[in-house]
């Protein structure tokens, strides 16, 4: 099995407890997310070897990150320590009507303000066959734009295989900075991998007639939207995932997955929320674990949905769960009974 890395950002997540608001919450849950580092630990729950690429402060609580992104067995040889400061997320849980709420606090962290030629790329892909990073990373500062097309550039040149989440935030920048900085990247790009509105605010394809806000969506809306990636974009394979939004404490949950000219349909599942964060990076550490194991484009997409759907089981950012519980999922055993 090919070796993977990711490049990105582990944040402090500081979220109020029983679904509380801020305004109303004397304390947090200290936990660590963040998209690529997500994706990293959901493939080494699967059994993947695994390395996570990033720069953190030389002081106490950039040693308490490392050791959490250890906990999981994921290489951390290729972290930088420079800057002075590790990025912090608030979440505020929603409930019903209400919607969950992020305020970010990363400014001027370490990873922000990396330079071109921190990392040693030959180094660092070496044994390495798979790179992926989002369009998180590129949104934090010019220089991690810099850095993260430096790093896909010489992933490609190196013969790594390369996807890429757009992960589109619109508390980081806007549509025009994103398909400004997202676009160019997409030449080294192999595998694409969003939601239902990435597409269009990262990359400007957009689906007809859709309104992610509705609750329901429609999956041929999205052949469009797949056919003009692929010819825009040169793309290998594509995967969208589709999340409908009943409220801040039911969606459901499914994607589409395209190689080969031809669109799979993923299976919907009803999922009560328990925690929405991280459900993309789990699809996305889905469609790689997928393509690493060669499994075919209908059993790839199987497979990243039930992963997906069980991440939003699990408080906090991680898809703490293993093959044979995503298994279990993907042949249709969503009972929840007890297992004694």
């Amino acid at each position: 099995m090919k070796n993977v890395a990711t490049l990105g950002e582990i944040l402090v997540r500081l979220a109020t407890p029983k679904k509380e608001r801020f305004v109303q919450s004397n304390n947090f849950d200290i936990d660590y997310g963040g998209g690529e580092y997500n994706v990293a630990v959901s493939l080494a729950q699967f059994g993947v070897p695994t390395k996570f690429i990033t720069a953190l402060p030389e002081n106490p609580i950039g040693d308490v990150a490392i050791n959490r992104i250890r906990s999981f067995g994921i290489d951390t040889s290729s972290i930088i320590r420079q800057g002075s400061r590790i990025g912090l997320y608030y979440l505020e849980h929603g409930a019903a009507m209400r919607p969950s709420k992020v305020v970010y606090d990363r400014a001027k962290s370490s990873i922000s303000e990396v330079e071109l030629g921190d990392f040693d790329w030959e180094k660092i892909f070496k044994g390495v066959g798979w790179f992926h990073f989002t369009g998180i990373t590129p949104a934090l500062s010019k220089k991690a734009a810099d850095v993260t097309l430096e790093a896909a550039k010489a992933a490609k040149s190196l013969g790594l295989k390369v996807s890429a989440d757009m992960n589109y935030r619109k508390n980081l920048w806007s549509p025009q900075e994103a398909q400004k900085i997202m676009k160019p990247l997409m030449d080294y790009v192999d595998i694409a991998i969003g939601n239902e509105e990435d597409a269009e605010k990262c990359l400007g394809v957009s689906a007809e007639n859709q309104d992610v806000t509705s609750g329901e969506l429609n999956p041929d809306a999205y052949k469009g939207v797949i056919n003009k990636l692929f010819t825009e974009f040169g793309f290998e394979k594509i995967g969208i995932t589709l999340r409908e939004s009943l409220s801040a404490s039911d969606n459901n949950w499914s994607a589409v997955y395209s190689e080969g000219g031809e669109m799979y349909v993923g299976q919907k599942y009803s999922v009560h929320m328990v925690d929405r964060v991280g459900g993309g990076d789990a699809f996305s550490a889905g469609i790689i674990y997928g393509n690493l194991q060669e499994m075919p484009a209908k059993e790839t997409l199987k497979f990243a949905v039930a992963s997906s759907a069980l991440a939003h089981t699990i408080h906090g950012d991680l898809n703490l769960v293993s093959l044979d519980e995503v298994n279990a999922v993907a042949k249709g055993d969503t009972s929840g009974r007890v297992q004694r």
